[in-house]
């Protein structure tokens, strides 16, 4: 929460705005009634009862990591009054590097966000990437807003495109039952995201705020890893354990957040949370709202809770900012509402982005903005399905083997 000093040691009045969000998912659905069809083992497992991810969004050798998160830039930039050009710094947040249709190959250099850059037509932009697990976007975001207060840039882009499907592909392979350490791979889905922040000195503007930690004891509880037999790679989660390490953790970072800003969990309108499946969201929540109530704030936060995954599956870095598009786009956002984004990644990284939604960015996705609203895959319409939250979604069985865990 705390942003480093600028480099003359001077207070600065700089704040960071969020100026445009896109995102691109591939036009491909798949739903998990396919998916577990194609598994090599008889697991009769009812994937979606135990998840609610009904279907996901996959590349079809149509794209690769860097291609989603040129589409997604492209998509930010389209919904702002910026060109390229005006855009100073790109980071790159993909844990995913795929390159070409081969899953299989993956490049670190030159970086996602020079690749972007360049790709733009932003060649002196500064560019680089950060990897910090689903945390990425995020990270790469904290990044960018602490460059902005400094009055290092005045604009930057915090991209990320997550090919992210071949480790449930490689999944359907060797699951068997419920207790598989790779059964949470068939919950992932492929997306790109794109955040552009910049600068403003507005002093009415409330500036965006990060909250994050890291509890490193548990870091072993979901690796992952290129293999050699199969495209892309493997994952392998103890569910259980991360689900009750990141119970255990998750309340007492929102509380010191809360109390740093001295609002309470009513004054977020929107909470987004990691999409790793409906029942770890409901659960979550209620652990917070417990968690908060024992210690006197009697704040609850049941209704606000954005759901996505049961339409795109676990996006990994992107899927907060696929489920904020979503919210933009069907107007479900109004200018100066309060809006959180609570981190929960491998490492294990807890943590939360708050800032709020001003006239300027509502207005650049709706519908008068550039046109008929259309989701980012090219359909037309697709996008006033709307994202669920929690409450009308509340519904599903409890059960969390297998569905509470991220990518690493």
């Amino acid at each position: 929460m705390i942003f480093d000093p600028s480099p003359d040691g001077i207070s600065t009045p700089n704040k960071a705005r969020i100026a445009s969000v896109g995102r691109w998912l591939p036009p491909t659905q798949l739903t998990t009634e396919e998916l577990m069809a194609s598994t090599r083992h008889n697991t009769k497992i009812d994937l979606q009862r135990y998840t609610g991810v009904r279907e996901r969004r996959v590349l079809n050798g149509e794209g690769d990591s860097h291609s989603l998160a040129l589409n997604a830039a492209r998509d930010a930039l389209e919904h702002s009054d910026l060109a390229p050009g005006d855009i100073d710094a790109f980071i790159g947040c993909s844990i995913t590097r795929s390159r070409g249709s081969d899953a299989k190959t993956w490049g670190l250099e030159p970086p996602l966000g020079k690749v972007i850059a360049q790709e733009l037509g932003a060649p002196n932009a500064i560019s680089f990437d950060v990897s910090n697990a689903c945390a990425g976007m995020l990270t790469g975001l904290f990044v960018l807003c602490n460059l902005v207060r400094q009055g290092v840039i005045r604009r930057g882009m915090a991209v990320s495109g997550e090919n992210i499907f071949p480790l449930a592909r490689n999944a359907t392979g060797h699951v068997r039952n419920l207790l598989s350490r790779e059964l949470a791979s068939l919950t992932v889905g492929d997306a790109g995201g794109a955040v552009i922040v910049e600068q403003t000195q507005d002093p009415d503007t409330p500036d965006v705020l990060f909250c994050m930690a890291t509890v490193a004891k548990h870091s072993r509880l979901c690796i992952a890893h290129l293999e050699h037999d199969d495209p892309g790679a493997r994952m392998f989660t103890r569910p259980v354990a991360l689900h009750n390490a990141a119970m255990k953790n998750m309340p007492i970072v929102y509380q010191q957040l809360l109390e740093t800003m001295g609002l309470p969990l009513e004054a977020m309108h929107h909470v987004i949370p990691h999409q790793t499946s409906k029942a770890a969201i409901k659960t979550g929540i209620r652990k917070i709202s417990e968690h908060l109530s024992q210690h006197h704030l009697g704040q609850q936060l049941h209704s606000h809770a954005v759901v996505t995954v049961d339409r795109y599956g676990n996006t990994a870095s992107t899927s907060h900012t696929v489920a904020f598009v979503e919210e933009l786009d069907n107007q479900t956002v109004k200018p100066g509402e309060r809006v959180v984004m609570l981190a929960l990644a491998s490492g294990l990284v807890i943590g939360a982005m708050v800032f709020t939604a001003d006239e300027a960015l509502v207005a650049s996705r709706a519908p008068n903005a550039a046109g008929a609203v259309a989701d980012t895959d090219g359909h037309p319409g697709a996008a006033t399905n709307g994202a669920s939250n929690f409450k009308e979604n509340s519904n599903e069985n409890t059960t969390l083997v297998g569905s509470h865990a991220d990518n690493n």
